[in-house]
C-alpha cells in the first residue's frame, strides 16, 4: 500500500464498454512492397546512381517501422544486385544511450542484424564536420563511416512530428540531419528549439545532399495501423521538393481519437517503437500544440520492451506505476534529454503501486471530473488505436460519430490481487 492509497482509494472506478475505432486498411502486402522496389530500382534514373565495386551506406533509424526487416533487405539485395557493396549505419541521434553498441543493439532488436541482413553494419557515434551553415550558426555533422561511403540511401518513415509543425517534420530531411548527424548532430540541430526545427532540418538536410554522397531517399509512409501503404524512391535533390507533399499525405492517413476530450486517459504502455516521444501527441494530445485529444489527466502503467529502459514522454503524465518506475534506464532515457535541450517529457510523474491506484490517483487530481460520471479513455499505447475502452460517461458522445462502433455491453475492469488490470483492450 502506497502513501496516497487511502487518500485515493473512495474514488469509485466506472463501467466500461469496447469501442472500434474504423479507419481504412490500405497496407501493401509483402509481395506488393517488393513490386514496388523492384519497379523502382529498374528505373534508369535510380539504378544509374549506384556503380559496381561502390561501397553503398544504407541508414537504419531506431523506430519500429512496419516492414522495416523486409524493406531494408530488399533495398540491401538490389544494391548488391547491381554490383555494389551495401552495409548498414544506425543513423538514430542519442537514441541507445548515444553509444555504438546500444544503437547496434536496438537494431538488433527488430531484426535488423548482418546475419539477416547480408551486409555488415558499421555502428558509431564519431562524425565528421562537412560544413558550417552561418545564418543559422551550425555545424553539418555526419557519421563518419557514412561520409566515407560512395554513396548513402537514406530509408527512413515520413510522418507528423510529435513535438513541433512545418514544412518538414519525421521524414527523410530530419534523418540526414537527426539521423546521420548522430548525437552531435542532433544536438546541433536541437539547439535553437523546437519552433525553429523545420528551417534547421532544410537547411542542414539541404546541406547534407550538397556535400555529402547522399544519392536515394527511400521514403515510407504509413496508415492509422503503422502499415506500410506507399513507398517514394527519391533521388537526392528531389527530396526537399517532393517531401513536403509526402508529408502532407501522411497525415491525412494517420490515426487518432475521434473523441473530443476526456477527464482521464490512460496507456498501457508507452515506448520509442510507439512514437519517437513515447506517446503520440497527435494522438493523445498533451502538448503545447493544438494536437491530439484534450484530457484534464493521464496515467501510463507501464513501458514497452522494446523501449529498452527509454522512457521519452513520460513528464507528459501526471501518474505512473512501481512497475513502471522500475522499467525505466535512466542511461538510455536521459541522453535524449539533453540532445533536445529540454527536461519537461522526461520529468517523472507520481508513482503509485499499481493500475488501479493509477488511474483513482488520476481520476482524484481532476479539477474538472464529475466523480459520478468520470469520462474515462483506456488505450494500449499511441500507436494500437483501433480498439480502446471508454466510460459510459463517453457513450453519448460516441454514438454521434460515425467512425466508433461500441461493441459490448458495459463492463467493469479486472484487477489481481496486486491491482494490475486483467481487461483486455
Amino acid at each position: 500500500m502506497s502513501g496516497i492509497t487511502k487518500l485515493v482509494d473512495h474514488m469509485q472506478l466506472p463501467k466500461f464498454v469496447r469501442v472500434k475505432q474504423y479507419f481504412p486498411h490500405n497496407e501493401l502486402s509483402e509481395d506488393e512492397i517488393k513490386a514496388v522496389l523492384n519497379e523502382n530500382f529498374a528505373r534508369p534514373e535510380i539504378k544509374e546512381r549506384i556503380k559496381p565495386g561502390q561501397r553503398i551506406c544504407i541508414t537504419c533509424g531506431s523506430r519500429g517501422l512496419s516492414n522495416i526487416v523486409l524493406i531494408t533487405r530488399e533495398i540491401v539485395n538490389h544494391v548488391k544486385a547491381l554490383g555494389a557493396e551495401p552495409f548498414l549505419i544506425p543513423a538514430m541521434g542519442s537514441h541507445g544511450g548515444a553509444t555504438d553498441e546500444g544503437q547496434k543493439g536496438i537494431l538488433a532488436s527488430y531484426g535488423i542484424t548482418e546475419e539477416t541482413m547480408g551486409c555488415p553494419i558499421l555502428s558509431s557515434m564519431e562524425t565528421v564536420v562537412i560544413d558550417h551553415i552561418d545564418d543559422i550558426d551550425a555545424d553539418v555533422n555526419i557519421d563518419k563511416n557514412a561520409y566515407g561511403a560512395d554513396g548513402i540511401i537514406v530509408l527512413n518513415r515520413i510522418k507528423a512530428h510529435t513535438g513541433f509543425k512545418g514544412k518538414y517534420e519525421s521524414g527523410l530531411m530530419k534523418m540526414m540531419t537527426i539521423g546521420l548527424g548522430k548525437q552531435k548532430g542532433a544536438y546541433v540541430a536541437h539547439s535553437a528549439g523546437d519552433d525553429n526545427m523545420p528551417e534547421r532540418l532544410f537547411k542542414i538536410g539541404s546541406s547534407m545532399i550538397a556535400h555529402a554522397p547522399i544519392i536515394l531517399g527511400v521514403g515510407l509512409l504509413e496508415n492509422a495501423f503503422d502499415k506500410t501503404y506507399k513507398i517514394a524512391v527519391l533521388k537526392s535533390e528531389e527530396i526537399p521538393e517532393k517531401e513536403p507533399a509526402l508529408l502532407d499525405e501522411a497525415k491525412a492517413a494517420m490515426g487518432k481519437i475521434f473523441l473530443d476530450a476526456c477527464d482521464v486517459l490512460i496507456l498501457e504502455k508507452i515506448g520509442k517503437n510507439y512514437s519517437g516521444g513515447g506517446m503520440d501527441p497527435n494522438v493523445v494530445g498533451r502538448s503545447r500544440l493544438p494536437i491530439g485529444i484534450k484530457s484534464e489527466r493521464m496515467g501510463i502503467f507501464g513501458l514497452s520492451e522494446e523501449s529498452h529502459g527509454n522512457a521519452t514522454g513520460m513528464g507528459r503524465a501526471d501518474v505512473g506505476t512501481m512497475n513502471f518506475f522500475h522499467q525505466i534506464s535512466f542511461d538510455d532515457t536521459y541522453p535524449n534529454a539533453v540532445t533536445d535541450h529540454d527536461s519537461s517529457v522526461y520529468k517523472i510523474p507520481l508513482i503509485v503501486d499499481n493500475d488501479k491506484e493509477c488511474i483513482k490517483t488520476s481520476m482524484a487530481i481532476c479539477l474538472n471530473m464529475d466523480p459520478e460520471h468520470p469520462r474515462i479513455i483506456i488505450l494500449k499505447n499511441s500507436l494500437e488505436i483501433e480498439d480502446i475502452l471508454i466510460s459510459e460517461a463517453l457513450i453519448p458522445e460516441a454514438k454521434t460519430k460515425e467512425q466508433l462502433t461500441i461493441t459490448s455491453e458495459p463492463f467493469e475492469l479486472e484487477f489481481d490481487a496486486e491491482g494490475n488490470m486483467l481487461t483486455q483492450i
